[in-house]
């Protein structure tokens, strides 16, 4: 064989193994892309990246589902089981918390000049003393006001003097100064009784005494003699004490239960079993951020001052609420966003409700929606009862036994089954397609079971990310003799399968029992 023969052969040889290094990576990626793993991993794929409108889906966990449950008399008084009924009644709540006197702001007297001065005398000489309109609060000298006196003085003296003027306009015009005068000081607020004595002396008044323009009791004072003051100095602050302010503190969650106009009572240490009542006046706006209370502002009258401010008192309000269907606090039952009641219908059947719940008033909640009065319902042992349904909901396998059989599914002691139940398939392991069910029913003695009905259920729950919804197979089957129960079902899917087996005789359930099982075969 020459060179150029040898050179020819090779390449063939390397060309047809070339080929056929291709064409096996060809066909195990075809095997692979159809492969069970790689087509859930697919589905894995397309359901993290749905969109919609181009935009990446998101999924929410949703709750686990309920189911209704049936339990026995025997497995009722175990767990705690009491019935209560919703009740239809009218309602008043009572909100205790505490408060502060204080002076009612619009009872509030101010006491200032409307010119400079000097104060000569102090009539009212201390904080806390008592004062009635019209009494006298102290004296003060103003070369202004003593100016302005002197205007009016002399103006009237020209009034009287040109009165009997036969030239036109001069006593009008004499008279209209005397007005332009008078009215000056009244801008000054001096009284009417001192203009008075202004026309009556016909002298001007050097020391001019100011009168108390409410009754109550002086907060604050700051006259003193001989001091100067001007327009913009507080005098006094007196406080009609007739009726006061509450400042009561609340929690923010009882906020919306308030209403102007809602009774109101209070009690304080200085007069034991004596009793306040007013009313609710205004709820403030601003809540205090230390303590997560919102004030609320209450009003007593006080005709014998005995509420002071400044005193600590015991505060309860009245709330009136209506009529409203109402159940035992214990009866709801808080799961993740959802509120639950479950209703009690007789023979150990229990049914899960969705309510929406209102004020929590006293022991009780109110209901607004979700329930009827006069419901039969659970009000204790809820968290068990609510793990038996979410169970029986896994299991996709609620069958509502007979009348009487008082049964939960989930319950498979030997204390409470009269038979017990083995299960076979064929092929062993079941596997996905068909399969042949076998049970095998025999009593506490280990005698087989004859006459029964026996049921077979499969379930799978359902793999979002997966793309797979829930899977169910209910197997009947029928009595093969010697307590063996036979049926034929077909499994969608290979996996981890829950099942649930049932028998009936004569109407009561006499086994239920639950297992899991690994079936073969791809997804």
């Amino acid at each position: 064989m020459n060179e150029e023969t040898k050179v020819i052969t090779y390449r063939r040889a390397f060309l047809l193994t070339l080929f056929a290094l291709v064409g096996v990576v060809a066909v195990s990626a075809w095997l692979w892309w159809r492969s069970p793993l790689n087509l859930l991993i697919h589905a894995a794929q397309q359901t993290s990246t749905a969109s919609t409108d181009g935009e990446p889906s998101q999924t929410t966990p949703a709750e686990t589902p309920l189911a209704p449950i049936q339990l026995s008399p025997q497995r009722m008084q175990s767990i705690g089981v009491k019935i209560g009924t919703v009740e239809s009644k009218t309602l008043s709540d009572e909100i205790r918390s505490y408060g502060t006197v204080q002076p009612n702001e619009r009872h509030f007297a101010y006491v200032q000049t409307r010119f400079a001065g000097w104060i000569r005398q102090v009539y009212a000489d201390a904080t806390g003393d008592i004062v009635r309109k019209g009494e006298p609060l102290f004296t003060i000298y103003s070369p202004d006001l003593v100016a302005s006196e002197r205007e009016y003085l002399l103006a009237k003296k020209n009034a009287v003097a040109l009165q009997q003027s036969s030239v036109d306009g001069v006593a009008d015009g004499a008279a209209s100064l005397v007005a332009a005068a008078k009215a000056r000081l009244q801008q000054f607020d001096v009284s009417d009784s001192e203009i008075a004595k202004l026309d009556g002396t016909g002298e001007s008044i050097a020391d001019l005494t100011f009168y108390s323009p409410a009754s109550g009791y002086v907060t604050e004072r700051n006259a003193l003699p001989n001091m100067y003051v001007q327009p913009d100095t507080k005098l006094y602050a007196i406080a009609d004490l007739s009726d006061v302010w509450v400042l009561a503190q609340v929690f923010q969650n009882d906020a919306g239960k308030i209403k102007p106009g809602d009774p109101a009572e209070i009690t304080l240490d200085a007069y034991p079993g004596q009793v306040f009542r007013g009313k609710v006046d205004y709820l403030l706006p601003q809540l205090d951020t230390a303590t997560r209370t919102l004030p609320v502002r209450l009003v007593f009258s006080n005709a014998d001052v005995k509420l002071r401010p400044g005193m600590y008192v015991n505060v309860s309000l009245k709330l009136l609420l209506g009529r409203r269907l109402v159940v035992p606090d214990s009866a709801v039952f808080h799961s993740g966003t959802k509120s639950l009641l479950f209703t009690f219908t007789g023979e150990g059947n229990i049914q899960p409700h969705e309510v929406e719940v209102g004020p929590h008033v006293g022991d009780q909640f109110v209901i607004t929606k979700g329930i009827k009065a006069g419901e039969q319902i659970v009000t204790s042992a809820n968290f068990l009862i609510d793990s038996e349904a979410q169970l029986q909901a896994a299991a996709g396998a609620f069958v509502p036994p007979p009348p009487g059989a008082g049964q939960a599914v989930a319950m498979n002691t030997s204390a409470q089954s009269q038979a017990n139940a083995e299960l076979t398939t064929q092929p062993s392991p079941p596997q996905k397609g068909t399969n042949t069910v076998r049970v095998k029913l025999t009593d506490q003695a280990g005698k087989p079971v004859a006459g029964a009905q026996v049921t077979v259920t499969f379930f799978m729950a359902a793999m979002p990310a997966m793309g797979m919804a829930a899977m169910k197979t209910v197997v009947q089957t029928s009595d093969k003799g010697a307590g063996i129960y036979e049926g034929i079902g077909s499994l969608g899917s290979g996996g981890t399968w829950q099942v649930t087996i049932t028998a009936a005789q004569n109407s009561q359930t006499i086994a239920n029992k639950q297992l899991t099982i690994n079936a073969a075969g791809g997804m």
